[in-house]
């Protein structure tokens, strides 16, 4: 369900992304080309500042957003969600909040008031909270990350990691294309 939030703001959605039926966008969220939103997703962009204004929901070209993901900001904060990006299943996004191109977010996985950089894999079940997360990073299952000395023990991504990675977003892509020719048949 694509809806306007208090202010006023319609999402905008690229026609080449699939939003499944049983999702809410509401808001001022950007979804770009290709992305592919799975059932009870939900972003809400719909809270504003101080000054009453707001940032947008941003997911990039390519990302996919799967099966009971939550996006959403306080206070009108900035979330953005990088190209080719995986945020999977029962994930919770919220900002203000910066995913990088090329990354990968673990089931379960919650990530507040943080950066995670390009290349970067958090596994299932970790929460990642008011740090940021360099570029090419693998942080680990049940990881709780909330001030930078918890990354000094966080190794580069593997190459099978970020494999996986691409993998389910090339996957994701695959998705857009078959339920995009299949949306109007009962």
């Amino acid at each position: 369900m694509i809806r306007k939030n208090p202010s006023g703001d319609l999402p905008v959605v690229a026609e080449s992304a699939f939003v499944d039926p049983t999702a809410i966008i509401c808001g001022k969220v950007i979804v770009g080309e290709n992305v592919f939103i799975g059932p009870y997703a939900v972003i809400r962009a719909d809270e504003v500042n101080a000054e009453g204004g707001m940032d947008p929901i941003i997911i990039g070209d390519n990302s996919n957003i799967q099966d009971g993901v939550v996006i959403h900001s306080k206070s009108g904060a900035k979330v953005e969600i990088g190209e080719n990006t995986s945020i999977a299943h029962r994930s919770i996004v919220h900002g203000p909040c910066k995913v990088g191109a090329r990354v990968f977010i673990g089931f379960n996985s919650v990530l507040f008031n943080c950066e995670v950089g390009e290349g970067s894999v958090v596994r299932h079940n970790s929460v990642v909270e008011g740090v940021v997360v360099p570029e090419n990073f693998h942080i680990p299952s049940t990881s709780n990350i909330r001030k930078e000395s918890d990354l000094a023990s966080i190794k580069p991504v593997r190459a099978d990691a970020s494999s996986f990675s691409e993998d389910v977003a090339q996957t994701n892509v695959r998705l857009v294309q078959g339920y995009k020719k299949i949306q109007n048949e009962l």
